[in-house]
């Protein structure tokens, strides 16, 4: 399984009166192996997070609690999602520019990447990301 552009997920949700349970398998809910996790919390009211784009990465976002919108970019094709449910993500595939905004209080956001950091893999520019996009 491999994917070009964004996409969003669902994964497994096993439910019991106890609580539920979700879980994601490499290669299997997504489309990479996985050598990285990070996540991000206690993001003040109305500042942003990413605003980047990454040359060979691809990663899997998905928030563990609360709530926040991923601006996406893809050249000049653009999309907004919103992510709420624990066990919903969105992929995110190389060469795609990211932010994450408008958290609410207590959010955990969640990504898993295919590569380990590496900062020589960002483009932090936006014009800059357009015309190397445009070179695809």
């Amino acid at each position: 399984m491999c994917y070009n552009e964004v996409k969003e997920i669902e994964l497994p949700k096993i439910k019991d009166l106890r609580g539920n349970l979700t879980f994601l398998e490499q290669n299997h809910h997504i489309p990479f192996k996985i050598k990285r996790v990070y996540w991000i919390y206690d993001v003040p009211g109305g500042e942003d997070r990413g605003g980047h784009a990454y040359k060979n990465t691809s990663e899997f976002i998905i928030p563990l609690s609360g709530g926040f919108t991923v601006e996406t970019s893809r050249g000049e094709k653009n999309k907004n999602y919103i992510l709420s449910q624990t066990n919903k993500g969105l992929f995110i595939p190389p060469m795609t520019w990211r932010k994450f905004s408008n958290f609410i209080s207590n959010s955990v956001c969640l990504v898993i990447s295919d590569t380990d950091f590496n900062d020589c893999q960002y483009i932090r520019d936006f014009m800059q990301y357009i015309r190397i996009y445009n070179t695809l």
